[in-house]
């Protein structure tokens, strides 16, 4: 399981000393390697290290997976969003970022000392307007997963969940969904898609869907309506449990860095 840094932050004054590796070239072994995901979270991501002082690449649109910093003092690999998690849990990677969901579904032993201000989202259970298929019965509803704030998403009318027979879930998120339905007493089916889970609902392989949701505006155009807010997500650093115990000096630098813009 995924747990936060319990120990203090050390000089948080000091500035972070480059390798002075020629810009351009592989950080060398004693460099950290930062994973980062490819996609919608990359551009934010260098984005917020560069205003925490942090050298970045400068060739960003590069093919290449393995990226160094401008002045050679950090590595970056370009990962799939759902591997950055497993990057830093075998120690591939020092440190990482990804969106929250992410390490929830994934469940990686990595340590998380922040949470970003960037990425925010949310992981929602969605079903069909026309049929309203689900209600959310708070009588018998638990806490949403790793969330405290309440979901403002409007509620469907119809069969509370717990009445349901087996019904039938699409989702890229097949673990938090079924410890969402099983939390629930509700025997779901859960089906595992890459992608594009809005045409479960319209092609009848799915009664409901579970996916990531931001403005809500794709599921409004598939006929779908949100009905409850499972996980509240945005982007959160990761750090190795052993790098962390290696390069404490060096780590503890750069979350004291990033931690300055987040306050």
């Amino acid at each position: 399981m995924s747990q936060p840094i319990s120990a203090t932050i050390r000089d948080p004054a000091e500035i972070l000393e480059p390798s002075r590796s020629p810009a351009g070239q592989t950080p060398t072994v004693q460099s950290l390697l930062f994973a980062l995901p490819k996609g919608r979270l990359a551009h934010d991501s260098l984005t917020f290290l560069e205003r925490a002082g942090l050298s970045v690449p400068t060739d960003t649109a590069s093919r290449k997976l393995v990226l160094p910093a401008a002045d050679g003092s950090i590595g970056f690999v370009m990962a799939k969003p759902r591997d950055v998690p497993t990057y830093v849990e075998h120690g591939a990677a020092d440190l990482g970022i990804c969106g929250l969901d992410v390490v929830r579904e994934t469940d990686r032993a990595v340590y998380e000392p922040l949470l970003l201000p960037f990425g925010h989202c949310r992981l929602c259970l969605a079903g069909p307007t026309d049929r309203s298929p689900a209600q959310v019965d708070e009588t018998v509803d638990l806490p949403e997963l790793g969330s405290t704030a309440a979901s403002s998403s409007p509620e469907m009318t119809g069969t509370p969940l717990r009445y349901m027979s087996q019904p039938r879930i699409a989702t890229e998120f097949p673990r938090l969904t079924r410890q969402f339905f099983t939390d629930r007493g509700v025997n779901a089916e859960i089906i595992a898609l890459g992608g594009s889970v809005e045409l479960g609902p319209i092609l009848g392989l799915a009664d409901l869907i579970v996916d990531i949701v931001k403005t809500g505006e794709t599921l409004r155009l598939n006929g779908l309506v949100e009905i409850r807010t499972i996980l509240q997500s945005q982007a959160v650093l990761l750090v190795n449990r052993t790098s962390y115990q290696l390069k404490a000096t060096a780590i503890n630098r750069i979350i004291e860095r990033m931690r300055r813009l987040t306050t």
